[in-house]
């Protein structure tokens, strides 16, 4: 197996060592570099799968340039930005890194906090190329197409859910369904594996009604249990222009006898941006069938208020690259409150994802959210286990842990 490579790239010495020091001891092999032009002319080709931190604030070349130059390579590396200037530059920078189709994988202020940062790169460490290991796989390597057309049509993929909670009571609100895929090899591998290969070769339609059926098989069994729970599922752009869509579904809850109200189809603001018409068309007719609809990573997009405007959306969901941010930069804590002042103004719920740290529950509560959802409450997990997890110590330890000013 070769050891990922991160390239460090800082004008500051001392600097470079420190980050040279964590990365080693993360089990990553660390190249160093006190120039842009120098990494560039050096580093003509990266390689597969590896990172670059890269400082902003550098002389001759800084790291706007760099991130400019590396937008025009073949295979350029994820990016770490780190800068210890103001917070909205750093934040301005990421936003210019994802319009150049770069992977931002962090932004990082300075002075730097090892723990977050050995965060980011641990996924790294852990990783290794498809066939070489049991456990969860990250997003920087993929599968080939056939095997991914395999587990879609030999029933490969599985689904885990995230709850999600109530921030002003504690209880358990909803779940989200996330896909995964139980390789016969390779054990549980993630859906940045296979969601872009799916998307590539036009499977995307195979793969929703595949998730759709297993969610509903779920939805059922639960209530078998009397457990009722909404479901939250994922929808591609690729559905958002199939006319047939509100139908099909619309037949499938009714052939399994169950209310629509309990399942939310959430649609990126991306997906959006197609035909108008059709898009519209579409969406009515799934809220006129009871289906709820979620506006997925608002905030993120060209047109957020237009598209909420136009479409009949039930939920308003936060993305997390504000959330996640909101503690220590004014301006992400800022939108975070717009978004819930303007979804409470509009009548729809509000969810907040990404919620990793106490800090964020406790701001999103004191702002009137109404729901969280995160690796702080709860990571994804099996269906079977979700249910004890929502039946027993699991959602109680929470709410004691997590929500002791519900007691106050």
């Amino acid at each position: 197996m070769t050891i990922p490579i991160v390239y460090l790239l800082d004008d500051e010495p001392d600097m470079l060592i420190l980050l040279a020091d964590v990365v080693e001891m993360t089990g990553l092999e660390p190249r160093l570099f006190t120039s842009g032009s120098v990494f560039l002319e050096q580093v003509d080709e990266v390689e597969e799968g590896s990172l670059l931190v890269l400082d902003l604030f550098m002389p001759n070349m800084d790291g706007i340039e760099v991130m400019r130059q590396l937008a025009k390579k073949n295979n350029p590396p994820a990016l770490v930005l780190i800068s210890g200037h103001d917070a909205g530059v750093l934040h301005s920078a990421e936003e210019l890194g994802r319009a150049h189709n770069l992977t931002i994988l962090a932004a990082l202020p300075k002075p730097l906090s090892v723990v977050k940062f050995q965060q980011v790169l641990r996924p790294y460490a852990m990783s290794q190329p498809c066939g070489e290991t049991q456990s969860f796989q990250p997003s920087w390597r993929g599968c080939a197409p056939r095997e991914v057309q395999r587990a879609i049509l030999e029933d490969e993929l599985i689904l885990y859910f995230q709850p999600q909670i109530a921030i002003q009571s504690g209880e358990i609100a909803g779940v989200e369904a996330l896909v995964r895929w139980q390789h016969p090899e390779l054990g549980l591998v993630g859906p940045e594996r296979f969601i872009p290969i799916a998307e590539s070769y036009g499977w995307m339609d195979q793969l929703t009604s595949l998730v759709l059926n297993k969610a509903i098989l779920q939805i059922q069994q639960w209530r078998a249990a009397d457990f009722d729970i909404s479901v939250s599922i994922n929808i591609a752009a690729d559905n958002i222009t199939s006319l047939a869509l509100p139908e099909q579904l619309a037949g499938l809850l009714m052939e399994k006898k169950l209310d629509p109200t309990r399942l939310t189809l959430e649609i990126t603001e991306s997906s959006l941006m197609g035909e108008l018409a059709t898009s519209l068309d579409i969406l009515t007719r799934l809220r006129m069938k009871g289906v709820k609809l979620s506006i997925d990573d608002f905030g993120t997009g060209y047109s957020s208020l237009v598209q909420l405007h136009r479409m009949p959306f039930t939920e308003l969901k936060i993305d997390r690259s504000f959330v996640s941010y909101m503690t220590d930069d004014r301006e992400a804590r800022a939108i975070v409150k717009t978004c819930i002042v303007l979804g409470h103004d509009l009548g729809v719920q509000v969810v907040a994802e990404g919620i990793e740290q106490p800090s964020h529950l406790n701001l999103l509560w004191q702002m009137g959210c109404d729901i969280a959802q995160g690796y702080l409450l709860s990571r994804p997990i099996p269906g079977d286990d979700l249910l004890a997890w929502a039946q027993g110590n699991g959602l109680a330890a929470l709410r004691k842990k997590e929500f002791g000013w519900l007691n106050a």
